[in-house]
């Protein structure tokens, strides 16, 4: 029998792809192939667990439009579905004079991608919100949240489930046939013939696409984010989520503190290129895909343009002393003791030929696939909105 619609990646973006496509049209066969023997397991299960507000993101991005409405779609069904999350607001912290005009222009982004009940907070407003942070002033973001994204993906599953979606776990997709009208995904154990193939494969994304196109002009570079956490008897220096100014100088938003879900405070991440596209450990090393990454032309560009930012990551990410001075910035009291190793997770980032890190949510569409190109963060937060994009555009397909 032939499936509707085929959805490769088993995170939450695809979980939650098949979720709205179900909920649109449930008289559709849907089959969702996953690799591993478990759901969520790469970027789903290893972030920091925030529900982002949509502060960062350029206006009328993808980023943007879908980070705001799937935040909206993302609370309703946790509080539909009894997952539990918690509202707890973040700050946002200037920590040297030349961050203040940065700090400005990210107050006036929230601003314009329609957030509401910001406060502008001095230095000694701060020391209300977090009592032992330093900085010179900052900004209280109240829709910022934590929730336990694992859960959320896996009570997508439970749904998906219980009215008929087929789960195929423990197969890789080796190959994509076009067999028109319909394409055939073959795994090591079976071969499904379907209608559509949404490729939702995360860290492998622009592998699967080239199974499906040969004009996918991006590919995807590992970046590991590895964390520390605080030791129980130090984590009443952190009440919440603190964040410093991100460094307009480089693509992501520079180390952090956060109060999880399921208990604890995290502190991190960096950004290491990582020697493996699963490489959540320095050990991890897959020398195939490594050099894959460094013979990218766009990597190459990037890597001139980044390098003197991204010994810095490397050099903190093998110095305990380095890593602590950073998050100093923001709280002078932690000191190296007060930290033990915390978990890691690998970001897919897609890097375009040309020499640009992909700053937005990229979906490339063919006659018969949709591929989900570059789906970092806040991809968690928006994944109800992105899996209503993606929807709106199989449906029209089929």
């Amino acid at each position: 029998m032939v499936d509707d619609i085929t959805i490769i990646g088993g995170g939450i973006v695809g979980l939650a792809t098949a979720l709205q496509i179900q909920q649109t049209n449930p008289s559709l066969k849907i089959r969702l192939i996953e690799k591993e023997n478990a759901l969520a397991s790469h970027q789903t299960g290893n972030n920091s667990g925030v529900i982002h507000s949509g502060l960062y993101y350029k206006p009328g991005s993808l980023k943007a439009n879908n980070c705001i409405r799937g935040y909206h779609l993302l609370l309703d069904f946790c509080r539909t579905n009894g997952v539990p999350f918690d509202i707890c607001g973040k700050i946002v912290v200037a920590t040297e004079e030349n961050e203040l005009p940065l700090l400005d222009n990210l107050f006036n982004r929230g601003a314009q991608n329609g957030l509401t009940g910001f406060k502008k907070l001095s230095k000694e407003e701060l020391k209300e919100y977090e009592p032992h942070v330093n900085g010179r002033a900052g900004f209280f973001v109240p829709q910022t949240g934590i929730v336990d994204y694992t859960r959320v993906a896996l009570t997508y599953a439970e749904l998906l489930q219980k009215n008929g979606t087929e789960i195929n776990l423990g197969e890789r997709v080796t190959e994509i046939r076009s067999r028109l009208p319909q394409q055939e995904v073959i795994t090591a154990k079976a071969s499904y013939p379907t209608r559509l193939v949404i490729n939702c494969a995360g860290l492998y994304s622009d592998q699967v696409a080239r199974l499906t196109s040969k004009k996918v002009n991006v590919k995807i570079i590992p970046f590991r984010g590895e964390y520390y956490k605080l030791k129980k008897e130090k984590e009443y220096l952190v009440k919440n989520l603190i964040y410093p100014v991100p460094d307009p100088n480089f693509p992501f938003l520079g180390v952090h503190f956060t109060r999880m879900a399921k208990g604890g405070v995290e502190a991190g991440p960096n950004a290491v290129l990582a020697f493996s596209r699963e490489g959540y450990k320095k050990s991890d090393i897959n020398l195939s895909e490594f050099f894959e990454s460094l013979a990218w032309p766009g990597f190459q560009k990037v890597a001139a343009k980044y390098w003197r930012t991204g010994l810095g990551e490397m050099y903190r990410s093998f110095s305990k002393a380095a890593f602590t001075k950073a998050l100093q910035k923001l709280i002078p009291e932690i000191q190296q003791q007060d930290l033990e190793e915390g978990g890691a997770g690998v970001r897919a980032q897609a890097c375009s030929r040309d020499g640009g890190l992909v700053d937005d949510f990229l979906i490339l569409e063919e006659a018969h696939a949709i591929n989900v190109c570059n789906a970092p963060s806040p991809a968690a937060t928006s994944s109800l909105a992105i899996g209503e994009t993606v929807a709106a555009r199989a449906l029209k397909k089929i």
